[in-house]
């Protein structure tokens, strides 16, 4: 039982005393700042509104799950594509940018009707309908190539320099090998640190590595930028002395089914994905509670349904406002995982310190200049985690690797996922359709699992 008392994490019914919960909230915060704000950059939406969409969003998800399902809600790079056509097609070239994103906002909040139907179905006809649909031999290689088709981004970043607001670099011509150098080494500093202190650091201090790394990340850029010169700062845009506040801009959907075409479909990529999340929670949370000596189950694979109609519900309220469409995230499994830190109401504080820093424009040009090699550096963790995730799963579901009928659905989707992503840039052409690979993974595997279970149906029915 001393063993046990010894473990320090929070299952997500527990909370931790303020001043821990606020420490926890903001390295929740820090890790889905990245890639939501990556998202709102590449897509043209507003960054302020995004963040205050995706806080709004997780706190809708967790109202709508009982407060019981600890996973915070962003923007999903599965939509990129699809939202990025549309706002620059020749049907909207006429438009200013807020008539694009109202334009946007209705086909994203259309998609949330493909995730609260699955999720009715589950609850309708039980985990087992899904189960058949998403086996493990689906989720667990989506969740691998989700975390995997992201290599690339998180390579790119840990060599990248910043450029003012003109699109010039802050170095000579001469001097980017070095200066992307520096980055690499800011990069690096940041990524050992954060697992040194992960794997080292015991008790609290153990649980805050997403904080104290990045931090150590940009105390090095500073030496960096004294030493030598190379500035890995980012600039801040122009708006960033509007003043100390500034509400975010919220725009009103208008209807489009134009954009409901290009943008709803892509909802079925965002199902396994948010499949996967909920089985890693599963065993992540369940671990951490036999480890605690706690005699309660968390049954967090049984709401698959709540879950997948929390993440509908979070895609029309984000996409109401003006946000982009999303789900919830798996680098914040990564953290919590990391942390041991699975407690429902830090990831309300995360979401409601989300939202103050849209409104606040210090906080937000704070967190922006951050060095995007430091992100790099945590990108590098945070996202061969969400691969590894995908193992786990795998691992725990007792997934046979030996049998020809699994060793086909996870081979395929594994080189659809990457090979599209790596070889047609993260679309791949089909009739004239840009299907996002993911997407294109995500249905292939299905389609491939129901044909290939034919055969097993029949005999298990023989056999019984």
């Amino acid at each position: 039982m001393v063993k046990n008392q010894q473990v320090i994490g929070y299952l997500p019914d527990e909370r931790p005393p303020i001043w821990k919960l606020l420490l926890y909230a903001i390295q929740q915060v820090i890790v889905m700042f990245p890639a939501t704000v990556a998202v709102a950059l590449i897509t043209g939406f507003h960054v302020s509104t995004t963040i205050f969409a995706s806080g709004l969003a997780t706190i809708c998800f967790i109202l709508v799950t009982g407060r019981k399902i600890p996973l915070y809600y962003g923007s999903s790079f599965s939509y990129v594509a699809a939202i990025g056509s549309l706002m620059s097609s020749e049907a909207l070239a006429g438009y200013v940018l807020n008539d694009k994103i109202a334009i946007a906002q209705f086909g994203i909040v259309m998609s949330g009707i493909v995730s609260i139907a699955a999720g009715l179905i589950v609850m309708r006809f039980g985990k087992d309908t899904i189960d058949k649909i998403l086996p493990a031999t689906i989720t667990g290689p989506i969740a691998m190539v989700i975390g995997l088709t992201l290599a690339g981004v998180a390579m790119q970043d840990t060599m990248a320099i910043a450029i003012d607001n003109a699109g010039t670099l802050p170095v000579t011509e001469s001097m980017i090998p070095f200066a992307k150098n520096m980055a690499l080494i800011v990069s690096l500093v940041t990524l050992v640190s954060t697992i040194l202190l992960s794997v080292y650091l015991k008790g609290f201090m153990g649980q805050l590595p997403l904080i104290i790394g990045p931090i150590i990340g940009c105390f090095a850029a500073f030496i960096i930028k004294l030493a030598t010169g190379v500035d890995l700062f980012k600039v801040l845009p122009a708006t960033s002395n509007s003043g100390i506040f500034a509400l975010p801009v919220f725009t009103l959907p208008k209807p489009s089914w134009f954009a409901v075409a290009a943008i709803m479909p892509i909802a079925i990529a965002t199902i396994p994905e948010s499949t996967a999340h909920i089985f890693q929670l599963d065993i992540y949370v369940n671990d951490l509670a036999k480890k605690k000596g706690s005699n309660k189950v968390y049954n967090l694979a049984d709401k698959l349904g709540l879950n997948l109609v929390g993440d509908g519900i979070g895609d029309m309220v984000a996409g109401f406002i003006g946000g982009p469409a999303g789900t919830n995230y798996g680098e914040n499994i990564s953290a919590m995982a990391i942390t041991r830190v699975f407690s429902v109401s830090v990831l309300i504080g995360a979401s409601i310190i989300s939202m103050v820093i849209a409104c606040f424009t210090p906080l937000i040009n704070a967190i922006y200049s951050i060095p995007t090699a430091v992100i790099g550096g945590l990108e590098v963790y945070l996202f061969g985690a969400i691969a590894a995730q995908g193992i786990a799963i795998m691992v725990e579901k007792k997934v046979d690797l030996f049998s020809a009928k699994n060793i086909a659905i996870i081979a395929t989707i594994m080189i659809i996922g990457l090979g599209g992503q790596f070889g047609f840039g993260g679309n791949i052409p089909f009739f004239g359709l840009e299907v996002p690979c993911i997407a294109g993974a995500a249905i292939f595997g299905i389609i491939l699992n129901l044909i290939l279970s034919i055969g097993n149906r029949k005999d298990a029915e023989k056999s019984a």
